[in-house]
């Protein structure tokens, strides 16, 4: 999703508590007209509102107003500020209008995917544009949401869109022309254009709309567009039937030039590179349809967190691991549970603080933590009233900014339960409970047997139910234990001898791993705040291909020292080995053991506690070719490359928490 910048987001959602009544909300009717040759932009503007009120006007000191008025009152305009923004306050009006223009912002392909989370300016080239809804490209109203209507002029060879249903398009004395409505409050506006092949298909949804299907492809990726449109029908019917009708006409796929991910209303803008993974189908794609329910058809209030990101998660990320079967569902919760425990612990924050993924910790907490929070909602409260209370969320919200809490309001009406204490605990408090298990012990009773188990966790401590798997003579149970507690006992009358005890194999609570269940993953590297890295080639293409892959890999950068929690050690294959000879530890894994691939990636937890990430390559370009992929691989502890193409990947083993238990004497 695409995310308000501070300045226009804190005043919009403190400002606007939602108003449901439309006159209150202004409407832009836009021209613009865009040469991506040049980067010229010329808009107009006519903001119209029900009732007389003050206004300020938000727009980027990239442009200058060159005529402005007010009910039609001729208004002098200020001078722009060399930087930053222009703030106009305008005196109560109905009617505000306006024209300006401005040089965007020349189109960077080098920004890399973290780059394009926090890069906001308006830009331009033949290639593409991108104008995000936050940068100031248009005269956005402060401290409030926005209805539109909006007509794109580009040169004939490029094609260009808004979110919004598509009125009319055409071209015309050589020139593209093509105009767009969204009649409900928005976020803010995005507009994006290129040299696009477009396809479209109309489709009948369940609930018996028509939606207007569309791909904006460029030229080299084109024959995509089948499989994309093939997708979209598919999810739509999906969550139509789970959530409630699609709120919007249209849905499109727009590439971009950039890596970039953003899902906004009626659209998804996703790199051209990114689009070409055959996975994407099957799980991005469907992220960011769902979105048009969540974040784009009910609003976040971003001033109480951001529950989207995570509802979202759960219910398309995760809901597709769960059609995969039990095992790939599991593998999933693991893979949030890892990625939060390679988080420093100083990164850590209360998951109603989160607003928007800005760099790996927030993703972290705002949509892996509030993922695993939505399951074990579902757990506690059973799959029936955990969609019933969906629905109902939907029903009520539509179009409206939402918080937390009228999602937890929704669902304590669908289930009949109290559910404050749950939300209080996850929601507020930042940490998770280092659960484990204290003592186990059994005794003979007349009838069979009886196990006292003692959970232990940290002050201050959660109120948790926890699977336990016991293994015994006459097979396997598992049995949920609540603890409140720092330390809490239970005992459970057995009728055959238990031999082990294992604590949520199945990563059924979110908690903070032990070690042996959270073997080393790349994730840690790219988290931590004070890494090191060595390397071990003294040749000069190495040196600064190493210098670059530790740049992108580590997110942060900080005073390494000795006590560093993660140290990188590049070099070619011989020195790896040459170092790992010498420092008297254990050569390649098995995995690695064979040489494949130009290049081999694999963590190491040492002896001290620190993580080591080993990177062997065959040559200095080897190297360099990793710097874009490997971010990528954070959930990996191991990957063989071939340039920059991953051959092989996979996890260390975890090892859960189990309690051999002493034969009990009768």
């Amino acid at each position: 999703m695409t995310k308000l910048p501070a300045l226009i987001a804190a005043a919009l959602f403190f400002a606007l508590a939602a108003s449901a009544v439309l006159g209150a909300v202004p409407l832009h009717d836009l021209s613009v007209r865009i040469d991506p040759q040049t980067r010229l932009l010329e808009g107009r503007d006519s903001i119209s509102s029900d009732s007389s009120r003050p206004a300020t006007l938000v727009l980027s000191a990239h442009f200058k107003v060159d005529a402005l008025a007010v009910d039609g009152r001729r208004i002098r305009a200020p001078e722009p500020p060399k930087s930053g923004w222009q703030r106009i306050a305008l005196p109560a009006a109905r009617r505000i209008e306006l024209r300006w223009s401005g040089t965007l912002v020349a189109l960077d392909r080098s920004l890399d995917h973290r780059d394009t989370l926090t890069y906001g300016a308006p830009a331009s080239g033949p290639e593409g544009t991108y104008l995000p809804s936050g940068s100031g490209w248009y005269p956005a109203v402060d401290g409030s949401l926005e209805r539109y209507r909006l007509a794109i002029d580009l040169p004939a060879s490029q094609r260009g869109l808004v979110a919004g249903r598509l009125v009319e398009e055409r071209e015309a004395g050589g020139r593209y022309h093509a105009r767009f409505d969204f009649p409900q409050p928005s976020e803010g506006i995005a507009l994006m254009a290129g040299p696009y092949r477009i396809e479209q298909r109309r489709l009948r949804t369940a609930a018996g709309s028509t939606v207007r299907l569309r791909t904006y492809f460029h030229p080299e990726i084109a024959e995509l567009a089948r499989g994309y449109l093939d997708s979209i029908a598919g999810y739509l019917d999906l969550y139509e039937r789970w959530i409630g009708a699609y709120p919007f006409s249209e849905f499109s796929v727009v590439s971009s030039p950039t890596p970039t991910g953003f899902g906004m209303p009626t659209l998804t803008y996703l790199g051209i590179d990114v689009l070409r993974l055959p996975f994407i189908l099957t799980t991005s794609l469907g992220h960011e349809v769902l979105h048009n329910w969540w974040g784009n058809g009910v609003y976040p209030d971003y001033s109480r967190g951001n529950w989207a990101e995570g509802l979202t998660t759960f219910m398309a990320d995760y809901a597709y691991r769960e059609r995969e079967g039990d095992q790939a569902a599991t593998a999933a919760r693991l893979a949030w549970l890892r990625d939060y425990a390679s988080m420093p612990p100083a990164d850590d924050s209360a998951l109603a603080r989160f607003t928007s993924r800005t760099h790996g910790a927030s993703q972290v907490v705002g949509y892996n933590k509030a993922a695993m929070v939505f399951f074990m909602l579902r757990e506690a409260i059973g799959a029936a009233a955990f969609d019933a209370g969906v629905r109902r969320f939907w029903r009520e919200q539509r179009f409206r900014v939402a918080s937390w809490d009228d999602l937890q309001s929704a669902f304590e009406r669908a289930s009949g339960k109290d559910l404050a204490s749950f939300f209080d605990q996850w929601l507020l408090r930042p940490g998770a409970p280092d659960l484990r298990i204290a003592d186990a012990r059994t005794v003979p009773t007349i009838t069979g047997w009886r196990l006292e188990v003692t959970l232990a966790q940290g002050a201050p401590a959660y109120a948790v139910s926890v699977p336990l798997v016991i293994q015994s003579s006459g097979g396997e149970i598992t049995q949920r234990i609540g603890i409140g507690g720092e330390r809490d006992t239970v005992a459970l009358d057995m009728p055959h001898e238990p031999s082990t005890v294992v604590l949520d194999p199945d990563v059924r609570v979110f908690r903070r791993l032990a070690t042996a269940e959270a073997p080393p993953i790349l994730r840690q590297a790219m988290l931590t705040g004070s890494p090191m890295m060595f390397a071990l080639s003294a040749e000069p293409g190495v040196q600064i291909a190493a210098q670059e892959l530790a740049a992108r890999l580590f997110e942060r950068s900080g005073a390494a020292g000795s006590a560093a929690p993660v140290t990188l050690v590049v070099g070619l294959h011989a020195d790896i080995d040459e170092w790992l000879a010498a420092g008297g530890m254990a050569q390649r894994p098995p995995a690695l053991a064979s040489g494949r691939g130009s290049a081999q990636v694999w963590t190491v937890r040492a002896g001290d506690g620190r993580t080591l990430v080993l990177v062997s390559v065959r040559d200095a370009p080897s190297l360099g070719a990793l710097a874009r992929p490997l971010p990528h691989y954070g959930q990996q502890s191991w990957l063989v490359f071939e340039g920059a193409r991953a051959l092989e990947r996979g996890v260390w083993p975890a090892q859960p928490q189990v309690w051999e238990l002493r034969p009990a004497a009768r």
